[in-house]
């Protein structure tokens, strides 16, 4: 996911009371999911594609510093000119920074002085939105910006959930946690919703709310007749793709992706661990068995993609997500409601699903532009369009998304292989 890419979105008046109570709950958020981490936790990076969680908060609040305080705040003098450059992400019109892969060697600032960093530039917020220059550039570079450190919110619990998996035996076991059976979980033949065929709106131009620039321009796209399936693929099916070879069929998988997986050794999805005749998953706190009938996550695109067609089915594109998802209510298990893992489907409800929340769903679709996109100007939009090349589109957030940063416009995306962001899928036929 890359976070730093924007539009110059047209956004409502916000007053000030309002922004300045979005940024404080934005802002209290992000430190309330690091309050069970030592700093030992926070420093660690288990791989290029991760950050260290003390890296996050410091470069979140580096964004409103350089974006918002230093352009905007009379007299405002920087906590410490070195932070321009250790905390600098892909921003490469602001300038040189740390190698992304060496973010796990920054003992120095320590926590403690990154922390201050952020009550430093939270306080130079405090003035500069209570100020009377505040006008609607400023508020729409408040709401970039609290995107952004949602975004960041989503990569700090991923990111250092990987880097404690790799020492999986010093988290501790769930013993309280009850062992599904395979006969209580979800329908082996769930229902497949049917959508008709036809022009359909996708993507967005709305003024009144926030996008980023790959979610525009809206257009219309023709969809032939689909089907969805209602809920997602289980543990429990996963299980029976494994248990019939499915890791071991090069005829079911794509050829990088055979190649991936027999490179990488996979036999299971990421954080699956079998120990003492069951099988194990890990949160970033500890290990537990794994529920039969929540979500499969954690997976690449490569295995979403060779378990549909073991299936029979395939991927859904992401125009035919949209399609079904515009006239769905916005509701599942979100950042907020406190699961670590996604949850199993509610069977008593009717259509479509856990289409938002618990697990980003893989697309067929590669992120590309839509037909009229342009990259905007400025620092603030310099990265989604440099980004649209060999990476697939997801859809629906996950438990780790913050709930308002979710739309059924918007486009996540990553590399094929990829598996550490809670990665799941829907079949469509």
């Amino acid at each position: 996911m890359r976070v730093d890419n924007v539009s110059d979105p047209a956004l409502k008046q916000t007053s000030e009371e309002t922004l300045m109570a979005q940024y404080e709950h934005v802002r209290t958020q992000t430190l309330r999911l690091t309050e069970s981490f030592s700093a030992e936790d926070m420093m660690l990076q288990s791989m290029p594609d991760a950050s260290p969680a003390k890296w996050h908060l410091a470069h979140t609040t580096w964004f409103f510093e350089t974006f918002l305080l230093q352009p905007h705040l009379a007299g405002y003098r920087s906590f410490d000119e070195t932070y321009q450059y250790l905390f600098n992400s892909y921003y490469e019109t602001v300038g040189e920074r740390h190698p992304r892969p060496q973010r796990g060697l920054l003992s120095r600032p320590p926590l403690k002085e990154v922390l201050e960093y952020r009550s430093y530039v939270d306080n130079a917020m405090k003035q500069l939105l209570n100020s009377s220059g505040v006008d609607t550039n400023i508020e729409a570079a408040v709401t970039i910006g609290l995107h952004h450190e949602m975004q960041h919110q989503e990569l700090l619990q991923t990111d250092i959930k990987h880097a404690l998996s790799l020492n999986s035996y010093a988290l501790r076991l769930d013993t309280n946690k009850a062992v599904t059976s395979v006969s209580s979980h979800a329908p082996q033949n769930p229902e497949f919703i049917p959508f008709k065929g036809g022009l359909s709106f996708i993507g967005t131009d709305a003024e009144s709310s926030f996008a980023y620039d790959c979610e525009q321009p809206r257009h219309q796209v023709f969809i032939p007749e689909f089907s969805l399936c209602e809920r997602l693929v289980t543990n429990a099916e996963w299980l029976e793709f494994m248990e019939d070879d499915g890791y071991k069929r090069p005829k079911l998988w794509l050829s990088d992706g055979w190649a991936t997986a027999q490179q990488e050794g996979w036999q299971a999805p990421l954080y699956w661990y079998y120990q003492d005749n069951q099988w194990l998953t890990v949160t970033a706190q500890k290990r537990e068995p794994l529920d039969l009938n929540a979500p499969v996550c954690h997976i690449s695109y490569y295995e979403a993609d060779a378990f549909a067609r073991w299936k029979g089915c395939r991927l859904p594109t992401e125009f035919e997500w949209e399609h079904a998802a515009q006239s769905e209510e916005l509701s599942g298990h979100f950042l907020e409601s406190g699961n670590s893992l996604p949850q199993p489907v509610n069977n008593s409800a009717r259509g479509l699903k856990q289409l938002f929340g618990d697990a980003w769903e893989w697309t067929q679709s590669p992120f590309i532009p839509y037909p009229g996109f342009t990259t905007p100007e400025g620092a603030l939009a310099e990265y989604n369009g440099k980004f649209m090349a060999n990476q697939w589109v997801l859809r629906g957030g996950s438990c780790a998304t913050a709930e308002q940063q979710m739309r059924s416009t918007y486009r996540n995306f990553f590399y094929a292989h990829q598996r550490w962001q809670f990665t799941s899928l829907r079949l469509a036929k």
